[in-house]
């Protein structure tokens, strides 16, 4: 100690006594404050509550990984430290952050590392999940496979949280502080979830309450825990009830759009549309079976980007643990259809479902979640069994009237006609299927009318044939439409969807399946039964699906099932019946021509993890900086400011006992308050005796003055202890200099209240 030898043991207890049971712990030690120990079942009651509230924050990754997986690994990060912290309050605070950095490595090997620990793979799995955990989740459709590399971050975020809010519940007197650690990683929770199913409703409410909680109640005693519990509970019902009912606009930030997917790993490479023709020729290959509450027409593969030559797909496949995500335009009408299918000698890795995926169970897959299509993981293979829950949508007479071609950045996308690979003038073919288009359509205007007489046209104009050689390229379907006019519905669909792309009208081509044979309660697809279909955008409702295959394709599929297609032809009686309308009112003229084209969104490209970590760091350090010199200021406020005329007193000379440590002057609890002085005079000159004197005076009289003495004499005595206070203060900046006093301020010790 900086003042010198210790008093003699009889004094001990004096200088505590003198300052009203508050005296400063020793600033090196870190230990809790006398208060805290003093009251041990306070100190219980309050890490029983900090305990609780970090176990909601790490629940709030139900969103993520749902209830299951995270209930086990958040109850141990959430009491372990809690129970360290608790133990360890005597103790300085580098013991704790041993203890804790132990316990947590024991409390994820028991519990999210249990499997790897088992199979030998645990710093893998350790190490994949503190570096790039939070990757892999950004990158995969919720709900998350709960692997045990990404059940790390959770018992990480939570074992921190609790750790946080456990060692600030002891060691400071800040009745709200312990509640932030927590909040925080609830914030990360929330973030991580966007999208996710559930809701954290129920979570947010929990954590009012609690919070309530400790701000009412923590070191108060019982009787103000019976007043603070139901009144905090009551704040947890109003904030359930109304979170309800609170409005809010836009959509919540998603960190997932700043961070891009790997793509999958292709093993396949031949498109399905390139295995149609050979399909067709050997009709009777089994490709899969499915057992379904409806048939319906299967969607094999989505492809929107032509270069020309072949048609693929531009989508962004993500991991997805089982569900997949609404499109843009999926609301209204729809019938949900659950299917279990049963892969035969079906090829590659695309997965067949009836028409948008929801819900997919029993294979590993990746999804595009613009159009919904699904791509396995791995190869599939013969005797493969899953089960696809799927939404089909319903078209009404009413949703196709004035339609408008959509205009968005994919639309726009999804009109381009590129020159050809290598290409350094555009191929004379894009002229006479432009003419071909815009003699097919006539003169309809209107979208919706232009899309199905195209499809209409082509029906008549070539007949089926699947003996016919396949290929789709502009010098392929100029043969097609010029000479050969006989095809697959590979020719059909690709010609449409470039037909209707040199008039503006943005296309995709699907890949699928259609009919089968009925046997034993599934229906079986062979071979034969692929078809392709082309698709129009409009504004509003989405992708919309055309029919250009003569009838004597259908007829000619020897197993087309009667149930099958229903869908399909209620659409086309929709468009047939919609273009009739607006031919009858306007004679096919536009009476609402459609919005103008927008530019196409180019995706930002994405930052670096190092970014956002020092993000994090800048914001880290600026947060405690801004802490450390408000702290200072609240303290002294909160001090000054008491009603009792003692309590003032006593904060006065704690804030004395501040102004002296910044002169290198520490404390010790044997010491009486005008031996404290004496030292401090010592040390700053007769100027600061002046005031150091008459403060200890002040000091000693306010804590032994017999109780219900004059409340007027004692307030004028609280203001002239503070008047000492302040002089004193402006003496030692005067002496140390404001940046020295700055210093400590920043110094980690010094935001611990005296």
């Amino acid at each position: 100690m900086a003042t010198g030898a210790e008093a003699p043991s009889a004094a001990r207890g004096r200088f505590a006594a003198s300052t009203g049971g508050r005296a400063p712990a020793p600033a090196a030690t870190g230990a809790a404050p006398k208060s805290e120990r003093l009251n041990p079942l306070a100190l219980l009651g309050t890490l029983a509550v900090v305990a609780a509230l970090a176990a909601v924050a790490g629940l709030a990754f139900h969103r993520v990984f749902g209830f299951g997986p995270v209930v086990p690994v958040v109850a141990v990060a959430a009491v372990g430290p809690c129970v360290l912290s608790g133990l360890l309050a005597r103790w300085p605070l580098w013991t704790s952050l041993i203890a804790t950095v132990l316990g947590w490595f024991g409390a994820v090997a028991a519990t999210a590392l249990r499997p790897a620990l088992a199979d030998g793979t645990f710093a893998q799995a350790l190490r994949d999940g503190v570096l790039s955990s939070w990757k892999t989740i950004l990158t995969t459709l919720l709900p998350v496979p709960p692997k045990p590399e990404t059940l790390v971050l959770v018992s990480l975020l939570t074992w921190l949280g609790a750790f946080g809010a456990a060692e600030l519940a002891v060691r400071t007197r800040w009745r709200a502080a312990p509640a932030l650690p927590p909040l925080a990683v609830f914030g990360v929770a929330l973030l991580l979830g966007v999208d996710g199913p559930g809701s954290n409703l129920p979570l947010a409410a929990a954590a009012a309450v609690l919070i309530g909680a400790l701000v009412l109640t923590r070191g108060k005693g019982a009787r103000a825990a019976l007043l603070g519990v139901p009144a905090a509970a009551a704040l947890g019902a109003v904030a359930y009830l109304a979170g309800q009912f609170v409005p809010v606009s836009g959509d919540p930030y998603n960190p997932r759009e700043q961070v891009q997917a790997p793509p999958p790993q292709q093993r396949d490479s031949v498109s399905p549309l390139d295995r149609v023709g050979g399909w067709l020729l050997s009709p009777d290959q089994p490709m899969f079976a499915v057992a379904a509450s409806r048939e319906e027409d299967q969607r094999l593969a989505v492809l929107d980007r032509f270069d020309g030559v072949t048609w693929t797909s531009s989508g962004r496949f993500v991991p997805t643990g089982s569900r997949v995500p609404a499109g843009e335009h999926d609301s209204g009408r729809h019938h949900r259809v659950d299917e279990t299918v049963t892969v035969r000698k079906l090829p590659g890795i695309w997965v067949p479902a009836a028409d948008r995926p929801r819900m997919v169970r029993g294979v590993g897959v990746v999804v595009d979640p613009a159009s919904g299509a699904l791509a396995a993981a791995q190869p599939l293979r013969d005797g493969q069994r899953f089960t696809v829950e799927s939404s089909v949508k319903e078209w009404r007479n009413t949703d196709l009237t004035g339609l408008h071609v959509a205009s968005d950045g994919e639309a726009q996308a999804d009109t381009q006609l590129p020159w050809g690979p290598g290409a350094t003038k555009p191929p004379v073919q894009l002229a006479e299927f432009r003419r071909f288009a815009k003699a097919a359509v006539g003169d309809a205007t209107e979208p919706l009318d232009q899309a199905f007489r195209l499809a209409d046209y082509l029906k008549g104009f070539a007949r089926y044939d699947p003996t016919a050689p396949p290929g789709h390229s502009y010098r392929q379907i100029d043969y097609f439409l010029g000479q050969a006019k006989r095809g697959t519905p590979e020719h059909f669909a690709t010609a449409y969807a470039v037909l209707a792309r040199t008039i503006g009208l943005p296309t995709r081509v699907v890949v699928g399946f259609s009919g089968g044979t009925p046997a034993n309660g599934t229906v079986e697809y062979k071979s034969g039964d692929v078809t392709v279909w082309p698709e129009v955008k409009f504004d509003g409702i989405g992708w919309m699906r055309f029919n250009p295959l003569p009838e004597s394709a259908t007829k000619s599929n020897r197993n087309n099932s009667v149930a099958a297609g229903e869908t399909q032809r209620k659409l086309e009686q929709a468009q047939k019946a919609a273009v009739s309308r607006q031919s009858g009112a306007g004679g096919g003229r536009s009476q609402n021509p459609p919005p103008q084209a927008k530019p196409a969104h180019k995706d930002a490209a994405p930052l670096p993890w190092w970014v956002y970590a020092a993000g994090g760091a800048v914001a880290l350090v600026l947060l405690y900086v801004l802490v450390a010199l408000l702290a200072p200021s609240v303290r002294r406020r909160r001090r000054r400011r008491s009603d009792d005329p003692s309590e003032r007193i006593a904060g006065a000379w704690r804030q004395a006992l501040d102004h002296l440590a910044d002169v290198g002057l520490g404390t010790s609890r044997t010491l009486t308050a005008h031996e404290v002085a004496g030292f401090g005079a010592g040390k700053l000159g007769e100027p600061a005796r002046a005031h150091l004197g008459p403060l200890a005076d002040l000091v000693n009289r306010a804590r032994f003055a017999q109780p219900g003495g004059d409340r007027t004499e004692a307030g004028r005595d609280a203001d002239r202890a503070w008047e000492h206070t302040d002089r004193l203060g402006r003496l030692v900046t005067a002496e140390t200099g404001r940046l020295r006093r700055l210093r400590r301020r920043l110094n980690p010790r010094t935001l611990r209240p005296r």
